[in-house]
């Protein structure tokens, strides 16, 4: 998690990934972190909760390094073993959609 802000940064000083990618992870990040709190909240509280699909697909949308933290600072779903695979798993499929927004085949399908 440490190293993505230096492969954006990178990535931005060459001029190939979408400008907009720069922004997703923050606000990823941050999104993710409170469904976590808020579903942290709802389970000891006994209240409807977020869907594990929907903190995967926030995970897959950018938000794994919010998701990442909230796991580690709030301990919630990080002793899940099927729940951490799936979360993964979403992080290399974020990370692989990346690289290819990066790449020149990225770039020529975004029309640059």
């Amino acid at each position: 998690m440490a190293c993505l802000p230096v492969v954006l940064a990178a990535g931005y000083f060459f001029g190939y990934p979408p400008r907009w990618l720069l922004w997703s992870y923050p606000v990823g990040s941050v999104v993710s972190f409170f469904a976590y709190a808020v579903d942290k909240s709802a389970a000891r509280q006994g209240r409807g909760r977020i869907s594990e699909k929907t903190l995967h697909w926030l995970g897959l949308l950018s938000g794994w390094p919010g998701a990442l933290l909230a796991q580690q600072l709030l301990r919630h779903k990080s002793s899940k073993a099927q729940f951490r695979a799936v979360f993964w798993c979403s992080v290399v499929l974020n990370i692989q959609a990346s690289i290819f927004l990066a790449s020149p085949y990225g770039q020529a399908l975004a029309g640059r």
